[in-house]
């Protein structure tokens, strides 16, 4: 390769085809928390995993590491231990949150099939194809900002995986179980495990995603006010879900 060679050239021919425009990804790529009993090729891996890499962060520090793991005893081992610490807290949170009351007991509702579909994922959570555990390596005291060094590299890898014809969901269920996993996998102490990502054939299908109103979530001059142009295209589905909304919205 020249110097006169874009670089982005080598990184392109050594990927797949893109099964979705990068528009159609942004906008359709959900959590995917049911998979089907399927492996995941090094090659799918390492498409994810490249595209998780060329991530931004702050000063090009590239501080994330990606701890991925699929089916050897140390893998299996960790997918039982974070298995059994998300099924304690979903239990907790579904009887917190009221999920088995109210709109709840319609099996229609969206609360309902929100609970079924989180009760799923749990209990089966042993046998998600791919488990990556996103980490942060620390240069310096926690701070507010230290996130965005990490999370753009966790969206590359859900949306390469969406590219791939794969898909996956970004929890926090290794909370609560951190020292034994970082006996069992050798991580520093000083390294933060920012997330628990599951990465799967989907056994649903992805978007299009529902979502609240642009003109909800984006203002323009004044804090409450949209712009004129914030309006969803024609056919966007909206959701109900999140914050209480303010005003008559």
């Amino acid at each position: 390769m020249t110097h006169s060679e874009p670089a982005t050239n080598l990184a392109a021919d050594a990927l797949p085809d893109d099964t979705v425009g990068l528009l159609e990804g942004l906008t359709s790529t959900r959590s995917i928390r049911r998979y089907l009993d399927e492996r995941v090729p090094p090659e799918a891996l390492r498409s994810m995993l490249f595209a998780a890499t060329r991530a931004p962060s702050g000063s090009n520090r590239q501080p994330f590491r990606m701890i991925v793991l699929t089916d050897s005893p140390k893998a299996i081992e960790a997918k039982r231990i974070i298995g059994e610490a998300a099924r304690a807290e979903w239990g907790a949170k579904r009887k917190r949150d009221s999920y088995d009351t109210g709109s709840g007991t319609e099996a229609s509702s969206p609360k309902s099939r929100m609970a079924r579909s989180m009760q799923e994922y749990v209990d089966r959570f042993e046998t998600v194809p791919v488990l990556v555990l996103p980490c942060l390596v620390r240069h310096r005291a926690p701070n507010p900002f230290e996130g965005a060094s990490m999370y753009p590299a966790c969206q590359n890898l859900l949306l390469a995986a969406r590219a791939a014809g794969y898909g996956g969901a970004l929890t926090g269920w290794h909370f609560g179980v951190e020292d034994q996993l970082r006996a069992l996998l050798a991580i520093p102490e000083e390294v933060f495990i920012a997330a628990t990502v599951t990465i799967g054939r989907p056994a649903g299908g992805h978007g299009p995603v529902r979502r609240r109103p642009m003109a909800e979530l984006v203002f323009g001059d004044t804090w409450g006010e949209a712009p004129a142009w914030a309006v969803d295209p024609p056919g966007t589905r909206f959701t109900s879900a999140g914050p209480p909304r303010e005003g008559p919205r």
